[in-house]
């Protein structure tokens, strides 16, 4: 294995190449034993952006990357899925949606309030609340500080109960179980499920990983991942072979899989088998209702 400084955080990270990807762990995006899979041929491309471009996405990214893999999510981009990390719904913007996710962080660490997480240190952590820098990180921790949510002793964080209380709700009291979401290859669809569609699922407990079978190098990652879901969502609006692959791969593991189609296309789609019986949409607005409707009464 080889070192190679990380894209997002420029911290020297152990490299290995799967296939088309390179796999980085232990830099401040994925420290170990968490790491993330980058497109090889997107390493070169997302290098020559500008010095402006790589300074407003490149924290965006590197938080992304550091959040998802502390919640056990794989995560295994290319030059596009980075690019569109900027204007995911997921990415906070406000100061207070920043604290948040630092609650969240010290929320999943610590077994209670008044319970200390050491964050060792500072300057390689910053992205834990999607900052800039590390100024940014340390202006949030004082306002959470004086607002009563949390305590700091050194490179040591925790809840106070106030904290506690305000970290749960916005975990939905428990840790989001992780959920697979495949959509076919439609831009606008993809942009639909995640204003509409993604949120209500982390509403319901989970934390949806969107599905790429755009790339076929891909593929082999996200179906891997698969294995680890709590759900499946699987969208047969437009003829993929590759969601009905990876939605019989997620059945034949004994994952709930929910098969969803667009009326408008209902009729035009081959008889499907006893095992996929759709829900039937008309707009992500109604099918995000149904979806949550038909999870409470799973008991998810």
């Amino acid at each position: 294995m080889d070192k190679k400084r990380c894209l997002f955080c420029d911290e020297l990270a152990t490299v290995e190449t799967k296939g088309a990807y390179e796999r980085y762990q232990g830099c401040n995006c994925a420290p170990y034993p968490h790491y993330y899979h980058l497109h090889a041929e997107s390493v070169e491309t997302l290098s020559r952006l500008s010095y402006q471009e790589k300074r407003r996405l490149f924290p965006l990214v590197s938080g992304y990357i550091r959040e998802l893999t502390d919640c056990e999510e794989s995560v295994s981009l290319n030059h596009d899925e980075v690019q569109a990390i900027a204007n995911s719904p997921r990415i906070p913007v406000t100061t207070e949606e920043k604290g948040g996710r630092l609650l969240q962080y010290l929320y999943r660490h610590a077994g209670g309030p008044d319970v200390p997480v050491v964050i060792g240190k500072l300057s390689a952590s910053y992205n834990l609340t999607y900052a800039n820098n590390l100024q940014e990180m340390v202006y949030l921790i004082e306002r959470l500080r004086e607002a009563g949510s949390l305590i700091r002793e050194g490179h040591s964080l925790g809840l106070t109960e106030q904290g506690w209380r305000e970290a749960a709700e916005l975990s939905g009291g428990r840790k989001l179980k992780p959920c697979s979401v495949l959509l076919p290859n439609d831009e606008a669809l993809h942009g639909e499920w995640e204003q509409h569609i993604l949120p209500k699922l982390e509403q319901c407990g989970y934390l949806p990983d969107l599905f790429n079978g755009r790339t076929p190098d891909k593929t082999d990652h996200s179906i891997a991942r698969l294995a680890d879901s709590k759900l499946v969502i699987a969208d047969i609006s437009l003829a993929a072979v590759e969601i009905y692959y990876a939605g019989g791969y997620a059945a034949g593991l004994d994952i709930p899989v929910v098969w969803t189609i667009h009326r408008s296309v209902l009729e035009e789609m081959p008889l499907h088998s006893r095992a996929i019986r759709p829900l039937i949409w008309d707009t992500t607005e109604e099918l995000g209702v149904m979806l949550q409707q038909r999870l409470a009464a799973a008991g998810a």
